[in-house]
């Protein structure tokens, strides 16, 4: 039975390419990011950093002339930290990267941290409470081990990037191979 596509879908049938363009991008970071993660890691670093610059830019020139809907002072302190973290992340983006993954590190260990108190304390009402604090002990360890040696950190989490961002690559470029048909 051949029924007629609505106006909508058939748009989207027309736009299957970008669907396509989309996955085919994903997919050379995504190998980029696995054969190079340290190069990889910089440069996503070095464009959050000329993202936030420009930002940064932006929210001053939006407090200087008063044409926001927020108040002066926020905004200059938004503009100025944005303007001061893309200046850093710029000049050096893989120590903003060690910074980031730093960061990370901390949250994993308080997160394992809160997982093992948690878990301790719903002991007598729940079971197999021994996951969460096998779960936030490997978060403790994983927060450690990005602490030793935080460049391993950035290249492993660019590794799993990379792994994320090839099968999003992949699915994009299924979805519009079937997307296309919608023509």
């Amino acid at each position: 039975m051949n029924t007629p596509l609505s106006p909508v879908l058939s748009l989207i049938g027309r736009s299957w390419w970008v669907l396509l363009l989309y996955g085919i991008v994903a997919v050379v970071f995504g190998l980029i990011a696995i054969a190079r993660p340290l190069s990889a890691a910089t440069a996503l670093a070095w464009a959050i950093g000329v993202m936030a610059l420009v930002e940064g830019l932006i929210s001053l020139f939006a407090a200087v002339s008063g044409n926001s809907g927020v108040p002066r002072g926020w905004l200059l302190v938004y503009a100025l930290a944005s303007i001061v973290f893309g200046v850093l992340a710029v000049i050096n983006p893989l120590a903003t990267a060690s910074v980031l993954i730093l960061l990370l590190a901390a949250w994993l260990i308080v997160a394992g941290i809160y997982r093992i108190v948690f878990a301790v304390r719903v002991r007598r009402h729940i079971q197999g409470e021994w996951l969460l604090i096998l779960s936030g002990l490997l978060a403790i360890v994983l927060g450690v081990l990005m602490v030793a040696n935080p460049i391993a950190g950035i290249a492993v989490t660019t590794l799993w990037i990379g792994v994320g961002s090839l099968v999003y690559g992949v699915l994009q470029i299924v979805v519009a191979w079937r997307v296309r048909r919608l023509r």
